[in-house]
């Protein structure tokens, strides 16, 4: 080694020495955490200046005057004596304990606070070296964070209340009462956030029959809420005039095309429906668009998808093909349209629940009323869990038997 003119190796070592000793110093006090050290009583036996900067004490305030406890608030204080201390005679550490220690002025600082215990050359304990963090910013985050939490929970409860208020409009309050039939209906929410796209409803014509549909709107949210809204209006304005139901669909289907938006899609799958009521039983004329097939429950335990051929998506094409057909329904018969949401509810990673599985299941059903294949069917949804990703609204017809 080549050393400076002048110099001496013993020297420089001396002078680095002492350097170190004086930076290591200065480390301690000046340090960006709180250090003191305890005596196993807890009396203070030393204290660094930024812990003292923190609390606005001087050091012959604590040193061999106060115990670590002291400088801590009441439920501190408590925790120290119930939980910290006893730990730490247990296992000889503690680390990263939330605490709140008391300034001079009275003032608190939220702290996180780590100990050790220091043993002698006999391994017996002799002080507890103490480490303390300021937690200030760490509270202020998480206080920061708390409070985005409960602002975000309270919007989404916002656009749950605004979601499920939408979704109410779209839906009839209540069913209505004819003689000799027996209506249910239920609509499951996929989402409790997003306004579906699926609707029904039934309602008197003017020449004693009644009106009924069931549908499917594509898309969710606000936009499809406003497709829904239009699909429900034009289906009971063109019943009014004419309530032929290839008819209504024709005119449903020219509205659609009319309102077409690129930047929202107007078509649906819809079900339309005239009943007659006849003496024991009554007669639904249909006419479907692009819907999936209605399920007939009959008296004598049969059950089977009613067949209404053709049928295209409405609102898709300017000249859309509506097909009709007619069911009658005698005592103990009930007829059920739903929407795609069951049938397409997932199984499995690759599987559908589809309509074999639901055709299954309605012969088990069978026979039944309106209000038990709604509530079956409610139960079936409620077995499929999160695999219905989908709304999906159900709408029963049927005739009760006499006595």
């Amino acid at each position: 080694m080549i050393c400076g003119a002048g110099s001496h190796p013993d020297h420089d070592h001396a002078a680095f020495s002492a350097l170190l000793e004086d930076d290591a110093e200065d480390l301690y006090d000046n340090a960006p955490c709180g250090y003191l050290s305890t005596m196993l009583d807890g009396r203070i036996a030393k204290v660094n200046d930024t812990l003292l900067r923190w609390l606005g004490y001087e050091r012959e305030e604590l040193v061999g005057r106060r115990r670590f406890a002291d400088l801590l608030n009441v439920g501190g204080r408590l925790y120290h004596e119930t939980h910290f201390a006893p730990l730490l005679r247990m296992h000889g550490e503690v680390r990263g304990v939330a605490l709140e220690m008391v300034a001079a002025d009275g003032t608190r600082l939220p702290v996180l606070v780590s100990s050790t215990v220091r043993t002698g050359a006999g391994g017996q304990p002799v002080l507890i070296r103490t480490t303390v963090f300021d937690a200030g910013d760490r509270r202020a985050y998480e206080k920061e964070l708390l409070r985005a939490r409960r602002q975000a929970e309270k919007e989404r409860d916002e656009v749950r209340e605004l979601a499920t208020t939408l979704q109410r409009t779209l839906l009839p309050p209540v069913l209505p009462d004819i003689p000799g039939i027996e209506l249910a209906a239920h609509y499951h929410h996929a989402s409790h956030y997003q306004v579906g796209g699926d609707f029904y409803d039934v309602f008197p014509l003017a020449d004693g029959r009644w009106g009924l549909f069931l549908g499917d709107v594509c898309g969710k949210g606000a936009k499809a809420a406003a497709v829904t809204s239009l699909t429900r209006y034009a289906l009971r304005s063109a019943a009014v005039y004419d309530p032929d139901p290839v008819t209504v669909l024709d005119n449903l289907n020219t509205v659609l095309n009319q309102e077409q938006d690129q930047a929202v899609s107007r078509f649906c799958t819809v079900t339309f429906g005239v009943l007659a009521v006849e003496p024991g039983g009554g007669v639904l004329t249909l006419a479907t668009g692009g819907h999936p097939p209605g399920l007939l429950l009959r008296a004598d335990g049969g059950a089977g998808y009613v067949d209404m051929p053709g049928g295209q998506l409405v609102g898709a094409l300017p000249d859309a093909v509506m097909a009709e057909t007619e069911v009658r329904l005698g005592e103990g018969d009930t007829f059920v349209l739903y929407s795609d949401g069951l049938t397409e509810a997932r199984t499995g990673p690759d599987t559908r629940y589809e309509e074999e599985a639901l055709l299954e299941f309605a012969a088990d059903l069978a026979p039944t009323t309106a209000a038990g294949a709604v509530e079956a069917i409610r139960g079936l949804l409620a077995r499929l869990g999160e695999g219905v990703d989908d709304d999906t609204a159900v709408l029963a017809v049927g005739v009760p038997r006499r006595g």
